[in-house]
């Protein structure tokens, strides 16, 4: 049965392949999907089709008609990416892309890294990431330590809203299954010299039972409150000065927890605040660009039982960076910064810094042969010098007015234990061997090999092989408690990704992704929660005002503390409708059929949910 549902996946993702030829004669020639440009491979605009890593884009109209109330919805869908999370929305989630852990991956909102200094590993709390105003996603998959620092992952680049001409701006109101509701409201404008984005969401939701184990029934809630604002002044023709202000609340219960008595309770809850500020300066010059920025977070944790407060954590992560570009000549440009960083935890008394210097160079042969090559050296307060590189290539070979991408890329990183991590293993309740009581840096490498056809309507089609692994990895003893420890070997993931975007017609567009991912920790097993397959197949169609969207999840594979969960599919179905130029209504079905399914065997997920809404732009 399972041999005949991957070959079903299979046949899903490669069936747009042989659909578009049928379909190319009436499809619509627009070529710009082939020219979009992104930011996040090499953190300077770039078309997409001269980048050599794997990066996908998600879009606002993607986000608005899938209509998704958290980013982790939104992510899931994508190629090789997983989440999962202990109850739902707003509770504890981590989204795993191409089997690596969230604490490897960066997450950027409008230049804002979001990362938390304060928990045991220094990562983006995903499950407090709405996805309320959000306009454009971009995904790089893959070892990314040159221009971020960051390790095997890969980086999440989110933008919000943008500024139109004049003032325009949004209000949107939805409710759903579990006493859902969703207030969204967003207005933006541009008056001269000047530009501004406000946006603002509220949302709450009673949720469900959210422990197997809890026999009571009682439903564990999450409300959050976000506010996001972006300021920007062109001081001259030249200089841009822009700041990004962010504040994020999330209040949530959960099950489970103890008394002072060590008794089990389920009045339990959560309260999270994480302040963002950044200010940047950008200096666009004839052959380049500048760019200067300082950025902050304060975030604060709070965990309580029957009302008091059982642990609080406070930190903060500061961050400078400078990031330019220079157009050597028509072949070679070189992109080079320099960021220190800095992270407290205040409520422990612990800090640390690091700085990184890195380069890049970029070449670009007859518009067909793409090159980069570069090199970082991090230097860090508590484990000293790291040298990470990246080399990548793409060629462009065209067929009539389509064109076909072979590819390569191949990347290091590291990552230092965190604060928490090191505080830990010199406590009192950890006793690990004497090996691991001074843990070290985890290193990791990967590569990549893809080729792509690039159709001039705008369809696209991929095949991806990958291959990563991170050295020394650290890992919370499970079975004897006795602290943080370092694997001895390589964990390693690799498989293939086969990826398909086809116009069908001038109204309908099939998306279709699969994952083969094989894992395997130090000692051989399979990595937890890391499924061997992960399928997505979409639909979206659209006629006049009326958008309809269709999308199946099919994961399989997945094991959990020993044991091998039951295989899944969901489908959700959407559909938008433009009552008028300022009026829109939608409406949504997730997990349509009601499926019944697991991603961590302790906990429950939700079942069948219907949400509807309108939304009034001006």
């Amino acid at each position: 049965m399972k041999q005949q549902k991957l070959s079903l996946a299979i046949i899903a993702a490669l069936s747009a392949f042989l659909l578009r030829a049928e379909t190319a004669d009436n499809a619509n020639t627009d070529v710009t999907d082939i020219e979009r440009m992104v930011v996040v491979s090499s953190r300077v605009e770039t078309p997409i089709r001269e980048i050599a890593t794997s990066v996908s884009l998600v879009t606002i109209e993607d986000i608005e008609l899938r209509g998704y109330a958290s980013l982790a919805e939104i992510l899931r869908i994508q190629p090789a990416i997983h989440a999962d999370n202990s109850g739902g929305i707003g509770s504890a989630t981590a989204i795993r892309i191409r089997g690596e852990e969230a604490y490897r991956t960066l997450v950027r909102i409008d230049g804002v890294d979001v990362s938390d200094p304060t928990g045991p590993q220094v990562q983006p709390q995903f499950g407090q990431l709405q996805s309320s105003n959000i306009t454009r996603v971009e995904i790089l998959r893959g070892p990314q330590g040159l221009m971020y620092g960051a390790d095997a992952g890969g980086v999440i680049n989110i933008k919000s809203g943008y500024a139109q001409d004049g003032l325009s701006g949004s209000v949107s109101a939805e409710s759903g299954r579990f006493d859902t509701r969703n207030l969204q409201a967003d207005v933006g404008g541009t008056n001269g010299n000047f530009d501004f984005y406000l946006s603002a969401s509220d949302y709450s939701t009673e949720g469900f039972n959210s422990r197997v184990d809890d026999t009571t029934g009682d439903a564990d809630g999450y409300d959050n409150t976000t506010v996001h604002a972006r300021l920007g002044v062109q001081a001259t023709d030249a200089l841009k000065l822009s700041l990004v202000v962010r504040n994020n609340e999330g209040d949530g219960e959960y099950d489970n927890c103890f008394t002072a008595a060590f008794l089990s309770s389920n009045d339990c809850a959560s309260q999270f605040e994480q302040l963002n500020t950044r200010l940047s300066a950008d200096y666009q010059l004839e052959n380049g660009n500048h760019q200067v920025a300082y950025a902050k977070t304060d975030i604060e944790r709070e965990f309580l039982t029957e009302g008091a407060s059982t642990f609080l954590s406070k930190g903060e992560l500061e961050r400078a960076e400078y990031v330019g570009d220079s157009q050597i000549n028509d072949t070679l440009r070189l992109v080079y910064g320099v960021d220190w960083e800095k992270e407290v935890i205040s409520s422990n008394d612990q800090s640390r810094t690091q700085t990184g210097y890195y380069l890049e160079a970029q070449g670009q042969f007859e518009d067909a042969i793409f090159v980069t090559a570069g090199l970082r050296r991090d230097e860090n307060d508590d484990f000293g010098d790291h040298t990470s590189f990246r080399v990548s290539a793409a060629y462009l070979y065209a067929l009539g007015d389509d064109e076909v991408k072979f590819r390569s890329a191949y990347g290091t990183g590291f990552r230092a234990p965190s604060l928490f991590e090191i505080d830990y293993n010199q406590g009192p309740f950890a006793f690990p061997p004497a090996s691991d009581t001074n843990l070290k840096e985890e290193t990791s490498e990967g590569y990549e090999l893809g080729v792509e056809y690039l159709v001039a309507n705008g369809s696209s089609y991929q095949v991806v092989y990958f291959n990563q692994d991170v050295k020394d990895a650290i890992f919370f003893d499970l079975a004897g408690f006795s602290g943080y420890l370092q694997g001895d070997g390589e964990s390693t993931s690799k498989g293939i990704e086969l990826i398909a975007d086809t116009v069908l017609t001038d109204n309908l567009r099939m998306t279709a992704n699969y994952t083969y991912n094989d894992t395997s920790d130090t000692s051989g097993v399979q990595r937890i929660r890391r499924p061997e397959h992960l399928a997505n197949i979409g639909l979206n169609y659209q006629f006049n005002a009326l958008q309809l969207a269709g999308h199946l999840r099919w994961v399989d594979g997945i094991v959990d503390a020993g044991v091998e969960l039951d295989s899944y599919q969901l489908i959700d179905v959407s559909a938008r409708y433009q009552f008028t130029e300022q009026l829109t209504g939608f409406a949504r079905i997730e997990n349509a059929l009601d499926e019944d399914y697991q991603d961590i065997t302790a906990f429950n997920t939700p079942g069948a949910a219907v949400h509807a809404g309108v939304k009034f732009q001006f």
